[in-house]
């Protein structure tokens, strides 16, 4: 999650993506969101397991932001919300 191209960046775990983006975009989904206005999504990673998706989360976490930053752009390069592809 994010609140513009290469702004602020919010890595979370999920195992339901729309409600989930739903609750950032209405300030419910966590503080941290809430309190720098993060509402779009700019990347995504599915997983079968919810165990191999917390590794990856929590891998994510320990990059540096210009890793995190390449990662989105390579895969979105303009930093679209996602959340509109996926919810139609």
């Amino acid at each position: 999650m994010t609140n513009k191209p290469m702004g602020i960046l919010y890595i979370g775990v999920t195992d339901n993506l729309p409600a989930r983006i739903l609750a950032h975009q209405s300030g419910t989904g966590s503080e941290f969101c809430k309190r720098w206005g993060l509402s779009r999504l700019v990347h995504a990673e599915p997983f079968d397991r919810i165990d191999e998706a917390i590794v990856r989360e929590k891998a994510l976490k320990k990059w540096n932001r210009v890793w995190k930053l390449r990662l989105i752009s390579e895969a979105n390069p303009e930093w679209i919300d996602l959340f509109e592809i996926l919810n139609g």
